[in-house]
C-alpha cells in the first residue's frame, strides 16, 4: 500500500501558496483551528533549511519530532494537544504529500508516534514543491504564506508588541526589549526560518507594505506582498534581528542594496551608484531617485538605525565601487 507517485502536472509557487492557505484543519467551535498540518510543513522547512533533511524522503525521526514540538509550544493552539502522529498520516489528503507504507500497514490511523513508525516508511513532497523549499527565496514565500494564513493571532501578538498597532498613539521603550525576551524564549535558534520569517513579516508591516526605495505596494488577497523585509546589516554576520535594522524594499531594490548599488546617508536620503548603466523605457530610473527621501514607518523609533546605514555604506556600497 503506497501513494508516494506524484502527479505529472508541474506546479508553480504560486500555485503551492494557495494550497498552504486552504489546507483542511480540524475545527472545533469552542478551540478554533488546529494548526497541525500548517506546523509540520514549517517544521519539515525548518529542518530543510537546516540541511538535516537532504533528500525528498522524510522519516519519522528525533530532529522532526524536536522540532514539531518546539514550533507547536509558540504557534499551537493551546485548545488542542500536539503530536505529529495526526498531520504527519492526514496530510496525505493535500495531494501534494506521498506516505511511502511499510508493506504490514494494518489499514488504521496511527494513534501515537511509534504507531506512526510502525505504519510509515516515509513521506515525500511533490518534486516541485521540494526544490521550492530548498531555494531560499522560494521558500521565503511559502513560509510567509503559512504564518499570515494560519499564525494570524501570532503575528498580531509581535505586532502589538512592536507597536504597530494603528490605535497605540505613545510607544514605550521597552518594547523592542520585550519583542526579544518574546523570540528568544520561544525561538531559539537564530538561524530558524520562523524567526526570520516573523522578523520579514514585522518590518513589512512597520513599512505599511510598501517599497522604502520606490514606495511600490502590491499585494495578494493570499497575504502575499511584492516587498521584503530586508536586513541592512546581514543576518548571516551580525545576527541582528532587531527592527531598526530591518528594511522593506521591493524585490528588485532588495536585490540592489545587498549588491552595493544604492545605499541612504544619515538623513535618510538615497545615495544611488555612479557607474549604473539603465534603460527603463516603463518606470523611473534608479538614477532619478538620487537624492530622495526613503519612505519611513510611522514611528520613529523603527526607523533604519543609523550604524546600521553606516555599516552598509562603508562595506556594501564603498567595496563594491571599487
Amino acid at each position: 500500500m503506497d501513494s508516494t507517485q506524484q502527479p505529472n502536472n508541474r506546479q508553480t509557487l504560486g500555485d503551492y501558496c494557495k494550497r498552504f492557505s486552504e489546507l483542511r484543519v480540524s475545527k472545533i467551535r469552542q478551540r478554533g483551528d488546529a494548526p497541525y498540518k500548517p506546523i509540520l510543513l514549517l517544521s519539515v522547512i525548518d529542518l530543510i533549511a537546516q540541511g538535516i533533511i537532504e533528500q525528498n524522503e522524510i522519516t519519522v525521526s528525533d530532529e522532526l519530532i524536536d522540532t514539531f514540538k518546539k514550533h507547536w509550544q509558540f504557534l499551537g493552539n493551546e485548545g488542542y494537544s500536539g503530536g505529529l502522529h495526526y498531520p504527519f498520516f492526514h496530510l496525505k489528503r493535500e495531494n501534494f504529500w506521498h506516505l511511502k507504507l511499510k508493506p504490514d500497514f494494518d489499514g488504521f490511523q496511527p494513534k501515537s508516534i511509534n504507531k506512526l513508525k510502525q505504519a510509515v516508511e516515509y513521506a515525500k513532497l511533490d518534486e516541485q514543491l521540494f526544490e521550492f523549499i530548498r531555494n531560499g527565496e522560494t521558500r521565503k514565500e511559502l513560509v510567509d504564506t503559512l504564518i499570515s494564513v494560519w499564525f494570524s493571532d501570532t503575528q498580531k501578538e509581535l505586532e502589538d508588541i512592536l507597536g504597530v498597532n494603528q490605535n497605540l498613539q505613545t510607544e514605550a521603550e521597552q518594547e523592542l526589549t520585550q519583542l526579544d525576551q518574546l523570540i528568544e524564549k520561544k525561538i531559539r535558534i537564530y538561524k530558524s526560518v520562523m524567526r526570520d520569517a516573523f522578523f520579514r513579516k514585522s518590518i513589512i508591516h512597520i513599512y505599511d507594505y510598501k517599497c522604502a526605495f520606490c514606495g511600490l505596494r502590491v499585494t495578494r488577497s493570499i497575504n502575499q506582498t511584492i516587498v521584503d523585509g530586508a536586513h541592512i546589516k546581514p543576518i548571516s554576520l551580525f545576527y541582528d534581528n532587531k527592527i531598526d535594522n530591518g528594511i522593506s524594499f521591493c524585490k528588485n531594490h532588495h536585490w540592489a542594496f545587498d549588491r552595493g548599488w544604492f545605499t541612504i546617508d544619515n538623513d535618510y536620503k538615497i545615495i544611488v551608484a555612479e557607474d549604473l548603466q539603465e534603460i527603463s523605457p516603463h518606470a523611473r530610473p534608479m538614477r532619478d531617485f538620487n537624492g530622495d527621501s526613503i519612505f519611513l514607518p510611522n514611528i520613529e523609533k523603527f526607523y533604519p538605525r543609523l550604524d546600521a546605514i553606516q555599516w552598509h555604506r562603508s562595506n556594501i556600497f564603498k567595496s563594491e565601487l571599487g
